[in-house]
């Protein structure tokens, strides 16, 4: 009676292989973490500059235009299934090179005016390479969709080599990420397959949402020009203020 080869044993060689099967698969698994852990990296570098700016303003300029930030990276799980769908081969390199999302940082800021000056001040600064900008404000997307995207390239230093790391910026208002926040969910919800009136309605709240934060800048701005009224005043009474110090006689 023939053997069935479901149950046979495995050959010899396939049993003194199965040791350099092990060391493969580790070392796979090493160079996936290091692969993943310098998005990680690149995400805290981005986060600190961010911070950085944010206390600047707040400290310095007595106004800081940054809401928040938030911060996410995709899992390998995720990365792998789409670099299978763009037909990106298993190379790390070809994977980074390709695909330039796996990182992300959102900078949620007060105005519109404050999203762009905050892109611009950390794209200026010199380790951070601006690879792609695609403004959604002035061009909004069919949806309503509004952010300003930037894919920026930043330096990660290890202790063995200096890796350049793309990483996915999107800068937006209060109103916009309110906005996106909500369309998400209701894309999740159907599917991606959502209604045309609920479409249409979605694109109706995105219209006053952008009238909103023109309407909230313009009164932040006429509060701006109160607030320096004030400010010079304050001054000019310190300044008098030291000038009688100065002529009062000394005991």
């Amino acid at each position: 009676m023939p053997r069935d080869d479901a149950h046979a044993e495995p050959a010899p060689d396939q049993m003194t292989d199965l040791p350099g099967v092990i060391s493969q698969i580790g070392e796979v698994r090493r160079h996936l973490q290091r692969f993943m852990s310098s998005y990680q990296f690149a995400i805290h570098e981005v986060e600190t500059k961010v911070r950085i700016l944010s206390e600047e303003f707040q400290l310095l300029h007595l106004y800081n235009p940054i809401e928040h930030v938030t911060t996410r990276l995709k899992s390998p799980e995720s990365v792998m299934a789409k670099a299978r769908k763009r037909g990106v081969g298993p190379d790390t390199e070809a994977i980074r090179r390709e695909i330039r999302d796996i990182a992300g940082v959102r900078v949620v800021c007060s105005f519109a005016s404050d999203v762009y000056r905050v892109q611009q001040l950390l794209c200026a600064q010199s380790d951070i390479e601006l690879i792609q900008l695609k403004d959604y404000i002035a061009q909004p997307k069919p949806s309503g969709y509004r952010s300003l995207h930037a894919i920026v390239e930043i330096p990660v230093f290890l202790s063995d080599e200096t890796v350049r790391v793309p990483v996915e910026m999107q800068f937006r208002t209060i109103a916009q990420d309110f906005w996106a926040s909500l369309e998400h969910k209701i894309f999740y919800k159907y599917e991606r397959a959502v209604p045309d009136q609920l479409s249409a309605r979605l694109q109706e709240a995105a219209v006053t949402a952008a009238r909103l934060d023109t309407e909230m800048e313009q009164l932040s701005n006429e509060i701006g020009e109160l607030g320096d009224d004030v400010a010079s005043i304050t001054e000019d009474t310190l300044r008098e203020f030291l000038g009688l110090m100065s002529r009062a006689p000394r005991s």
